[in-house]
């Protein structure tokens, strides 16, 4: 049997392909628990600054799957705490994490792309949230998560008519940070990982927590969230190495501390 879930280790980057092929990626709680556990693998792996996550040419992942979810009731997801109980780790994993997106990103396969921090896009990509057409609504974090990528009028757009997204729009619209051919992207995602990794990882992480502040909390608490984490940046070593750096001329090195 296939492992559900691949990873791979490039210097300091991690690189995670969702591998459920035969049906475009469709996430179930198999890939979910897998895709979970080798977030952790690589949160507690020092070496690792930055992950990429990624899926197949066609599909990034192309929703839930559908044939799983067909006789479930109220009790069902209620009780078993559906999406909540392993859907959400990405929500907490504190290192940076690019999405790769070549193909699908429907459904939950699009809200797993938005619950990363970044997006590069593949110009095959097609994003769409298309739950209405099952007569449910996104519970990943799509109604969510799309109004504050790219605007209350686009979002309800795209969750009322289910319809499909391409590249060029979503970075139009500001879901998408950036765009390159499809037998590019990947490798563009890795070198933008690659490039990332060599900051200082505490910083990267209070970067990380910061930005999502402003999502999150009022524009004066974001600041004052911003203004104390600066402040604690000048406890780090790395950031006496990065001045020192800056003055004498000369690339830094970090010892992510």
């Amino acid at each position: 049997m296939n492992a559900v879930i691949l990873t791979e280790t490039h210097d300091r980057v991690g690189l995670i392909r969702l591998n459920r092929p035969e049906v475009f990626n469709a996430l179930n709680d198999e890939l979910m628990n897998a895709l979970a556990a080798a977030l952790d693998a690589f949160e507690a792996d020092e070496n690792i600054g930055c992950v990429v996550i990624t899926g197949s040419p066609k599909a990034f992942a192309a929703g839930a799957d559908i044939a799983a979810m067909k006789d479930w009731d109220y009790m069902d997801v209620y009780k078993s705490n559906f999406i909540t109980r392993n859907w959400e780790r990405l929500k907490t994993f504190r290192k940076p994490v690019i999405a790769a997106v070549s193909g699908l990103a429907m459904g939950g396969g699009c809200e797993l792309a938005m619950m990363c921090d970044t997006v590069f896009a593949a110009d095959s990509a097609k994003f769409a949230l298309p739950e209405v057409k099952l007569a449910v609504i996104p519970g990943a974090g799509g109604t969510q998560r799309m109004p504050r990528a790219v605007g209350k009028a686009k979002a309800m757009d795209l969750c009322f008519t289910g319809r499909f997204m391409d590249a060029a729009e979503a970075e139009r619209a500001g879901l998408v940070s950036r765009i390159y051919p499809a037998d590019q992207v990947l490798d563009e995602a890795l070198a933008a990982a690659a490039a990332i990794a060599q900051q200082s990882l505490p910083v990267l992480m209070m970067l990380k927590e910061s930005v999502n502040r402003a999502f999150e909390s009022p524009l004066n608490e974001g600041l004052l969230f911003e203004r104390r984490t600066l402040h604690a940046a000048f406890s780090l070593a790395d950031n006496k190495e990065g001045i020192a750096a800056f003055l004498e001329k000369r690339k830094p090195s970090f010892s992510n501390r």
